[in-house]
């Protein structure tokens, strides 16, 4: 097989079989197709796509490039929640004790943030003391003990994603449906959960701009679900401003562990409620959606979730005592009030803005080798919808850095405030499943 007629194939539109599929990604995992093949065969995918078939094949190749992690040594019914990335999202936080509480097992494999998107990793690590490596003995026994671990993903998990990934970053083929689609699924398939929930975004603070862009997305990762006889669904949610009021990783922790005590803020508890009840009936440990609902937040109320958020938290080396008492956690040198400099409502966000600016405060990453400032970050005063006053405080920013003056000055520029009040945005859209019998898709609004 050569390496070229599978690229000039796909160039004149012409679907790949499963043979050249695996081909490509194991002589490319060996390093006998170079780089630049692989690019010129990436870029014919991003323009004229991918059949249904090709992607199943993709994403099987791909998952089989690496490590399959093995869960049968857990009891009970295996989730995951899996977010296509924002600002502010700390759900996993919050959520997986929710829902450990009520007997999911959350056996969790998660990633860094880069850009404007912060990590789960990175926020856990803002804990003195947490780690993200486990031994694959101390990952089953936490799960089946706990109910829930968080680690970092494997160095051996899906090789052809970790090329793949790092070769789309530099030839613009990052925005293509059948490539994002294949990248998060073997991933999420390889890690070896009976059930799977997507967080769909899109919006301004979103890789997926529209809600048409977020549907297409979702679908076609639920239906690879289904192909590999998983049930994975769909949340489209929108990030057209900041989940919750926290960015930045300290920041983030407190806010989920207040939201855990019943102090969280609306949109995002509503969030982990929806999300929960969407994962209680992937388990099946539920048939109603308001009984999950209901019993997700007597979690909160008795203090059951936030007290497996401490266990969960201790025994992966985290000194529970900053959980306990926040001023513990280090405070930012710097502290910049951004003001409004006129009454209205507040109408628009520039979500990835507030991501990026919260980056250049240290809080992000602008490449993989950048060092976080774990006390960085904003915190929002408004919300959309708000009513505003003159001088009102927007936001407040966290900073070690000295030197930001003009990201601070640019600030107001990331919200927009307007004469006409707009509606509170809903959180969660709709959730997407899909119907193996009747080959349809199930779309349910919330």
């Amino acid at each position: 097989m050569d390496i070229l007629e599978i690229i000039e194939s796909k160039k004149n539109k012409r679907a790949l079989s499963k043979e050249q599929i695996n081909y490509w990604i194991e002589e490319y995992c060996k390093g006998n197709i170079k780089d630049y093949q692989s690019s010129a065969l990436l870029m014919a995918i991003r323009l004229n796509g991918m059949e249904k078939r090709e992607i199943f094949n993709l994403t099987e190749a791909m998952m089989n490039s690496g490590d399959i992690i093995d869960l049968s040594p857990i009891d009970g019914v295996k989730c995951d929640k899996h977010s296509t990335g924002g600002v502010g999202d700390k759900t996993s936080l919050a959520l997986c004790p929710m829902v450990a509480a009520l007997g999911i097992k959350v056996a969790k494999m998660s990633g860094r943030g880069l850009g404007f998107t912060g990590g789960t990793l990175d926020k856990l690590e803002s804990i003195p003391g947490f780690s993200i490596l486990l031994s694959p003995e101390k990952f089953v026994q936490s799960v089946n003990s706990i109910g829930m671990s968080i680690i970092g993903q494997s160095d051996n998990l899906v090789l052809a994603d970790k090329k793949l990934y790092a070769l789309r970053d530099v030839t613009g083929t990052v925005d293509s449906i059948p490539l994002i689609a294949s990248s998060i699924m073997s991933k999420k398939l390889a890690a070896g959960c009976n059930c799977i929930l997507l967080d769909v975004k899109y919006g301004s603070g979103a890789f997926m701009r529209t809600k048409a862009d977020a549907e297409e997305l979702a679908k076609v990762m639920v239906e690879i679900g289904c192909h590999f006889k998983r049930d994975v669904r769909a949340e489209i949610t929108s990030m057209n401003q900041p989940l919750g009021l926290a960015v930045g990783n300290i920041l983030e922790v407190q806010e989920a562990v207040n939201t855990l005590l019943g102090k969280g803020p609306k949109d995002f508890t509503e969030l982990c409620l929806s999300s929960g009840a969407t994962m209680l009936l992937q388990a099946k440990l539920y048939d109603d959606r308001e009984k999950a609902r209901k019993d997700l937040l007597e979690t909160i109320t008795s203090g059951k979730a936030y007290e497996i958020f401490l266990k969960f938290v201790e025994n992966q080396g985290g000194d529970i005592r900053y959980i306990k008492d926040f001023s513990l956690f280090p405070k930012a040198e710097y502290k910049h009030e951004i003001k409004a400099d006129r009454s209205g409502y507040l109408t628009a966000f520039d979500t990835m803005g507030v991501g990026l600016l919260s980056m250049h405060l240290g809080a992000g990453r602008e490449t993989k080798e950048d060092v976080i400032d774990y006390d960085a970050g904003i915190i929002l005063n408004k919300k959309l919808g708000d009513q505003v006053s003159k001088g009102d405080v927007l936001m407040t920013l966290y900073t070690d850095r000295c030197n930001v003056e003009d990201k601070v000055s640019s600030a107001k520029n990331l919200v927009t405030i307007s004469d006409e009040m707009i509606l509170e945005p809903k959180v969660v859209e709709e959730v997407i499943s899909y119907d193996d019998k009747e080959k349809k898709f199930i779309i349910e609004e919330e």
